[in-house]
């Protein structure tokens, strides 16, 4: 199966310096960023894999990484609004 990645640094290239930041100085943010990349790993090991589980706990789990890449964003663009 064709896995899809999807790392932030991908993503968001323009946010590099402001997510190296936000690590260090904003633990919510680091805890947010840290549970994207746990979901992000078990999504794509399920799906390389090919492991058998149901198609609802996948959807559940990129639903979760959506929410918090959609909280991370924000925190992204208002810190380097701010600054």
């Amino acid at each position: 199966m064709q896995v899809e990645h999807h790392e932030l640094h991908h993503d968001f290239p323009e946010f590099l310096d402001v997510m190296q930041a936000l690590r260090t100085s904003d633990s919510n943010f680091s805890q947010m960023f840290d549970e994207y990349h746990r979901l992000t790993s078990q999504v794509e090991r399920l799906e390389e894999e090919d492991v058998p589980v149901d198609d609802f706990t996948i959807e559940e789990m990129k639903k979760a990484r959506a929410k918090l890449k959609d909280k991370m964003y924000k925190l992204l663009v208002t810190y380097q609004n701010s600054n």
